[in-house]
This record gives C-alpha cells, sequence and structure tokens, in this order.
C-alpha cells in the first residue's frame, strides 16, 4: 500500500509519525473519514471544507490548499488501484514538545491513507442489527465542539468498548441531558407515524456528512424530516430506527438494549433511504 506523507507517495511501512507529534502524544489534530465510489471521491468538496474548517477552530495551519489537498487523494486512489473504498484524511499539529502547547510544534503533518473497508456484515444490512445505549456520556458541547472531528476519539472509544462488551456492534451515546446524541461513529435517526426523526445540533453531534445527504435524499422523497431532541423512550417506541455514516452508509436497527424496534424486521422507509441513497453514490451529484 501507498500512504501519501508530506506531498508524495510512501510504502505504508515507511509511513510514520514521530513520538514527539502532538497527535501522538495529546490526539491533537482532525480527520475524514471520505468514502470512494466507482473511483470518485464521494462529497469530497463537503468533506474538504469540513476538515479546514475543524482545522480552523483548533488553530491548525493547513499546508496544503483545498484543491491540493483533492489531488493528492486521488493520487493516492491511484496509486492503489482502489476503485470503491475509503479514504482516511489525516492534518496532525507535527513534532513538538512534551509541553501541551501547540504553538511549539514546527509544523503540522498531512497524510491520507486510502483503502477498502466493509464495516458491517452485509446479513446486517438485510436483517438490522442490534445496538446499546451505552453508559459513557457524550462529551457536552459546552466542553468541546462537536463539529471539531479531531482525533481525539477516546470518548467514543470508551461507549464502543461497552458494545463490544455486550456483543453488538454499536452504542448510542446520551448527552449530559439523558437525550439521545449520537453513536460512537454514526448519526441515528428514527421513524415515527411516517415521521424521520433526528438529534438536532443541540444535543451535542458531529453533523454528518451522509447524515446531510440522507436527510437531503428522504425530503427528495417526499417524507418529512425532523430535527429535534430525542429521548431514550423515543428511540424504544419508535417504528423503525436507522444509523447513516460514511463507512456504515445506511443501516437498520432492530434491537435496543432489550426493546425490539417496530416488529423486529427493517423497515419500509430505511429500504427506501438505503436504496435511494445507493442510487445516489452512482450519480454525478455525489462527488459534490
Amino acid at each position: 500500500m501507498k500512504v501519501w506523507l508530506a506531498g508524495k507517495l510512501v510504502d505504508q511501512d515507511d509511513a510514520r509519525l514521530s513520538v514527539f507529534d502532538h497527535a501522538t502524544l495529546y490526539g491533537d489534530g482532525v480527520f475524514e473519514g471520505i468514502r470512494i465510489y466507482n473511483g470518485r471521491i464521494f462529497q469530497r468538496q463537503t468533506h474538504v471544507d469540513r476538515l479546514f474548517e475543524s482545522a480552523r477552530k483548533i488553530r491548525l495551519p493547513i499546508e496544503q490548499t483545498k484543491q491540493e489537498i483533492v489531488d493528492a487523494m486521488y493520487e493516492t486512489i491511484a496509486a492503489n488501484g482502489i476503485s470503491d473504498g475509503y479514504i482516511r484524511l489525516v492534518v496532525t499539529r507535527g513534532i513538538g514538545t512534551l509541553g501541551l502547547s501547540p504553538f511549539k510544534c514546527t509544523k503540522p503533518s498531512t497524510f491520507i491513507i486510502a483503502d477498502s473497508i466493509v464495516m458491517y456484515p452485509q446479513e446486517m444490512y438485510d436483517n438490522g442489527m442490534a445496538v446499546i445505549i451505552a453508559k459513557t456520556v457524550r462529551v457536552s458541547a459546552d466542553m468541546l465542539d462537536p463539529c471539531i472531528k479531531s482525533l481525539n476519539y477516546l470518548n467514543n472509544i470508551c461507549a464502543k468498548i461497552e458494545a463490544i462488551d455486550a456483543g453488538v456492534a454499536e452504542a448510542i451515546m446520551l448527552n449530559v441531558k439523558g437525550n439521545v446524541a449520537e453513536c460512537t461513529g454514526d448519526n441515528i435517526f428514527i421513524v415515527k407515524s411516517g415521521q424521520i426523526i433526528t438529534p438536532d445540533t443541540d444535543s451535542g453531534i458531529l453533523v454528518g456528512v451522509t447524515r446531510g445527504v440522507v436527510m437531503s435524499l428522504a425530503r427528495e422523497l417526499g417524507l418529512t424530516v425532523i430535527e429535534q431532541q430525542v429521548t431514550p423512550d423515543d428511540l424504544r417506541s419508535a417504528d423503525e430506527c436507522f444509523l447513516t455514516g460514511t463507512a456504515a452508509e445506511v443501516i437498520a436497527v432492530t434491537k435496543i438494549d432489550e426493546s425490539i424496534i417496530g416488529d423486529g424486521a427493517v423497515g419500509e422507509i430505511t429500504t427506501k433511504l438505503l436504496t435511494a441513497f445507493r442510487e445516489f453514490t452512482t450519480s454525478d451529484q455525489a462527488e459534490g
């Protein structure tokens, strides 16, 4: 595998960060996970814009322009012969000292990985998945802007460990008010009386790129989409529930803890949205 690092392609074994990089020491950096469909980068401009906005919010300079980042992603895809897969685009603070000050770091480091990915087995897309509600609480938006897609994912990882311990693939995270925020790596939606409901931005969510695409597709299908506070009871009483994410795409949830959602099968609206999403990924608009 070839990795794009600091302006050039290098072999995977030669793609290294210093132990003094603030990403290594403190998780100080930002990233994007991006899908590749038929050789095209899904919603590339939206992802690159979000990367730069995350970096701006933590005062992390990016040496490359947005177009140079896009060109580097395509260069990495071509070097690895990937048609359908996944990009991990990362900017670290760079080499610094053992102190916390980010302004002692010499220069940021950018790297790009392009590889294949399988998030969940096909069986889960066909039959739905079981999840739990984690005891790990989502970091409050008053503490850290949830729209910063940073390299420090420890909060999510702790909830993911709970899911693994419970024998399921995902965990729903509540915010400090006890309302639903998101899953460890996906946004969450419910369907109630034909309406699609998802936690609003005040719930402390990362505003997902796939989330936005699915909401637009739902409205094009004539469905009502509502962003509001969602409670655990709302989840349990939902007719349908599904997750969205770059790697996950659209996947149904049929069980939350011990509660069966709807009739325990993948719902009609979820199926329609998954079909519409997969059709969209092959369209000219998918690249963004």
